[in-house]
């Protein structure tokens, strides 16, 4: 029996790959890609005001402070994903987690910030005001006066949880204060271009994230109904 003539089918993975990225290099899917890295500066910053805000209710809590590439102007480079790597085509910094960093007081009440940072984070999320999740937060426990670093908020709901990462040598000798292994605080993430403060008990200020520029229009200038 002869074989039937079939013709190849017009659209295979491969063309469809390639289909993908020429909209993903057109003009205006560099546009709305740059939207969405744009757009993950606005949630990080919504998320960071929210939380501040829950934690100035905690007297122990002597001040909160935007860090990391989330504090920063978003600038341009060549990101991770394939087509615009391939041709070298620079997008705004992709955002992947939050960094706050929080002045105590006191260290009892770790938990009950750990409780009030969640909870805050799922009420954003159940009013659809972003998508930040818990383990994308870093929380970075600073002693007031000295700025020194004494370890991050965990964020587990026991301390000790028995993860591995509790075998760290320090971790959990203040409960919930967890350690990591190798790690080293540089004191230059609190330089004023690198850094916001949120919230200050001793000069009571209170500055809004969600306020800081963003490039193109793209402010969240808005401040009515902050926190």
């Amino acid at each position: 029996m002869a074989d039937l003539d079939v013709d190849p089918d017009p659209f295979s993975i491969e063309t469809f790959e390639w289909a993908e990225e020429d909209r993903a290099l057109s003009p205006e899917g560099i546009a709305k890609q740059n939207a969405v890295m744009l757009r993950q500066y606005r949630a990080f910053r919504r998320a960071a005001d929210a939380v501040a805000a829950a934690w100035r209710r905690h007297p122990e809590v002597v001040a909160v402070a935007l860090i990391g590439s989330v504090a920063r102007p978003p600038w341009k480079e060549v990101p991770r994903f394939r087509a615009y790597r391939r041709h070298r085509i620079a997008l705004w910094h992709e955002c992947k987690d939050l960094d706050l960093a929080l002045w105590l007081s006191d260290l009892a009440g770790l938990d009950a910030l750990r409780r009030a940072k969640d909870r805050t984070l799922r009420d954003l999320q159940d009013a659809g005001r972003g998508g930040v999740a818990s383990h994308q937060v870093d929380v970075f426990v600073l002693e007031p006066g000295s700025d020194r670093y004494l370890g991050r908020l965990c964020r587990f709901n026991a301390c000790p949880k028995g993860k591995p990462e509790c075998r760290v040598p320090g971790c959990g000798a203040t409960a919930f204060l967890r350690q990591h292994e190798d790690f080293h605080w540089r004191p230059e993430t609190l330089t004023a271009d690198r850094s916001a403060v949120l919230f200050d008990r001793t000069t009571n200020l209170v500055r809004h994230a969600a306020a800081l520029p963003l490039p193109d229009g793209e402010n969240e200038a808005e401040t009515e109904g902050m926190p």
